[in-house]
Order: C-alpha cells, then sequence, then structure tokens
C-alpha cells in the first residue's frame, strides 16, 4: 500500500481523502463564497456553450490568462460554433493558433469537431465517456467541460489544484507521478462531490451551479492567491484549512519536480528577398510545428563559425551580402533556442537553390509562421509599410 506524508502523519492512499473529509463541506462554502465576489471576468465564464468552453480550456493548458484572451475572442468570431471548426481548412485554424505553441493541440480541436459533427450530429457529448473518445481530450479536459458547462460532479487537477490541494493537506512527494497522482484525483472528485450535495447554492453569473463553481474557484485560486512563489496566504479565503499554512511553509508544497536538462540550441535564419518578394518554405515532417511556415534555416553547432561566417561559407556568398537583423531567443519545453537572423537580397531568384514559395509581405502576414519567424518577419525593414502583425 502507498504511503505519503500528509503534514506531520504518514498516510496510506486509501485515507488521503478521507483525512480531510469532514472539514470538505466549510471548506467548499468558503471556497465558492470567496469565487462570488472576486472571480475575474473572463469572457468563457460569460457563457455555458461547451464548445466556448471547451476552446478556453485547451488553449489555458500552460498558457497565462492575458495571453489567451485576445486568441479565444479572435477564435470564438472566425469559428463561432462546432460545424464552423468542422469545416475550417487547417491552414485557418492553425493561423489561428499562430503563437500559443504545442500546434498538436489546435490539429486536435480540429478532428474532434470533425468527430462532433459526423458522431454527434453536431451537439457537443456531455458524457464523460464521449468526451474522452474524442482527439485531444483527457480527464482534465472532460472534466473540465462536464462542470463547468454541465455542472457535473466531475473532477480537475492541472497544475493550479495540484498546488491547492497538496498545501491544503501539506502533501509530500511528487504529485504527477503513480499513486499520489491518484490520490490527488480521488481528493479532487470527493470535494466536487461534496460541492453538489451543499445546501449552499452558489450566487454567481460565472458558474452554472456549484460543482462548477469549486473546481473554477480551485483553479482561480490557485492561479490568483495560491500562487507557487510568494502566495497570498493572508487573502486567502481557506487558509483555516490549510495544513501548509498552519505549519508555516506554503512554497515547501507541492515536492518540486527534477527538471530536465537544458538543451540549447542555435540555428540561421537567411531572409531572401527579391523584387519585394521573400522566400518561405513550410514543414512537413516536424511533428511539433508540421504545416507551419519559415524562413530558409539551419541549425549549427556551438564550435561553429561565427553566424555570418558560416552562412557564408554554406551559400558561397560574400559575408557584405548579409545584413543582421534580429536574434530571437525563445523556448520549447527543455530546449533553449537562439536563431541569428539575416537579410539577403537577390537579383535572381535562382541566385539560391533552396526550395520553397516566393511570398509578399502581405502573403507572409496571412502565413502561419513559427513564434521565431514570426518575430523575424516583424522587424523586416519593409514591415513599417505594412500592417504585418507583431508577436503577441
Amino acid at each position: 500500500m502507498a504511503i505519503f506524508h500528509v503534514g506531520v502523519s504518514a498516510v496510506p492512499r486509501r485515507t488521503l481523502s478521507q483525512t480531510f473529509r469532514s472539514k470538505s463541506r466549510p471548506f467548499c462554502e468558503d471556497l465558492i463564497r470567496w469565487f462570488e465576489v472576486n472571480a475575474r471576468d473572463l469572457p468563457w465564464r460569460r457563457t455555458r456553450d461547451p464548445y466556448a468552453i471547451w476552446i478556453s480550456e485547451v488553449m489555458l493548458q500552460q498558457t497565462q490568462v492575458k495571453t489567451v484572451v485576445p486568441y479565444w475572442s479572435r477564435w470564438m468570431d472566425k469559428l463561432p460554433d462546432v460545424k464552423a471548426l468542422a469545416e475550417a481548412d487547417e491552414r485557418v485554424v492553425l493561423k489561428l493558433w499562430e503563437g500559443l505553441g504545442y500546434y498538436s493541440r489546435a490539429r486536435n480541436l480540429l478532428r474532434a469537431a470533425k468527430v462532433i459533427v459526423e458522431s454527434h450530429a453536431g451537439r457537443f457529448p456531455d458524457t464523460e465517456e464521449a468526451l474522452l473518445a474524442l482527439p485531444g481530450i483527457g480527464r482534465y479536459s472532460a472534466g473540465a467541460i462536464g462542470s463547468i458547462a454541465f455542472n457535473q460532479p466531475r473532477p480537475i487537477l492541472d497544475g493550479n489544484v495540484i498546488r491547492v490541494l497538496t498545501r491544503l493537506l501539506a502533501i509530500e512527494g511528487s504529485p504527477r507521478e503513480g499513486a499520489l497522482n491518484a490520490a490527488l484525483w480521488e481528493l479532487a472528485s470527493d470535494l466536487v462531490a461534496t460541492a453538489a450535495d451543499l445546501d449552499y447554492k452558489a450566487n454567481t453569473p460565472f458558474a452554472a451551479g456549484n460543482c462548477s463553481a469549486v473546481n473554477q474557484a480551485l483553479m482561480e485560486l490557485g492561479a490568483t492567491i495560491c500562487t507557487a512563489s510568494g502566495p497570498a496566504c493572508n487573502a486567502c479565503p481557506v487558509r483555516g484549512h490549510c495544513k501548509a499554512w498552519s505549519i508555516g511553509s506554503p512554497e515547501e508544497y507541492p515536492t518540486p519536480v527534477t527538471r530536465p536538462k537544458v538543451i540549447q540550441q542555435r540555428f540561421i535564419a537567411v531572409v531572401f528577398g527579391c523584387k519585394g518578394h521573400y522566400l518561405v518554405r513550410q514543414r512537413t515532417t516536424d511533428t511539433l510545428n508540421r504545416g507551419f511556415w519559415e524562413f530558409p534555416n539551419w541549425q549549427v553547432t556551438y564550435d561553429a563559425d561565427s553566424p555570418i561566417s558560416y552562412i557564408s561559407k554554406l551559400l558561397g556568398f560574400s559575408e557584405d551580402r548579409f545584413k543582421a537583423l534580429k536574434t530571437v531567443r525563445h523556448s520549447i519545453t527543455c530546449h533553449r533556442i537562439q536563431v541569428f537572423s539575416y537579410t539577403c537580397e537577390l537579383s535572381h531568384r535562382n541566385q539560391v537553390a533552396e526550395q520553397g514559395a516566393w511570398v509578399t509581405l502581405e502573403e507572409i502576414a496571412a502565413l502561419a509562421l513559427t513564434s521565431a519567424h514570426r518575430k523575424i518577419a516583424s522587424h523586416l525593414p519593409e514591415v513599417a509599410k505594412l500592417a504585418v502583425p507583431s508577436p503577441r
């Protein structure tokens, strides 16, 4: 039997939720009352449409709310319902998603919408079994949609909720692995079931009922009060229930995970220009950014020549043909990437052997570019003459 350290005691997994069960009703009431007054007015909270809530939940995974708001609004303007998404061209979907990263999520949204139209007559499914059968929807997303849109007693467990629950009972151990993760799901299930049975009823336009309110409140608390560093415990509505607060060490929970080793990578990108057109190419095999466009680029090792010397030798041009444009830095999971970009003006397109499409700046603005290359495009000298969007 798995043993977890809860506060100062070692507790078997099967009793983890039981250690808090007697306090779960006042905890849920305090949390819901706080949410009624303090919930942020977010656009997806003004609707009970499961499609709109689904889109927001997928966008919010590993992305801050302030970033998601304009993306969600643009998406809903362009693709207001599941039928519109199912009929959309993948290029439109990727363009709307451009800059959010994790592009497989956008493709899964498109795939799932087609399933909903074909298998559910366009009606968003409301059973856990049907939700879990959709591409890209796992236990968390199914729980979020089921509770927030339909007020069903389904648990959720994301980073914010994990932080709240591990601090609530001062639980030691890796919360995303094995038995402890299962125990946290059990505790989350117990809380939402408790909320469903409360005599007190949530009074807020941002929740469909108690199940909706308590799950949103758990996420809201983790995002705004019970933060990873510098938690505002004095403003916390449930600190009286919190073991980590009572022993004075909330920031010690959850137990830090071992981060993967950082991988440094360098690339050189060249913006070839010829009579108002620019060479771009589309990724066709990369699973991460498949379908996205970029300028020709090459990965280089850290012991290579200087970027301009390297690219000059590679392409057979003199160094003075290249004009430094922008050094872009960005991160993808454990990768820390530097992209040195240059412009190179040509008199004829056949001066370079690189294959791709020659497009205008207006056409570049309409393409779905990878995040790094969108930043490069925004720094082209000619871009000030046109309304080419800057990276978000």
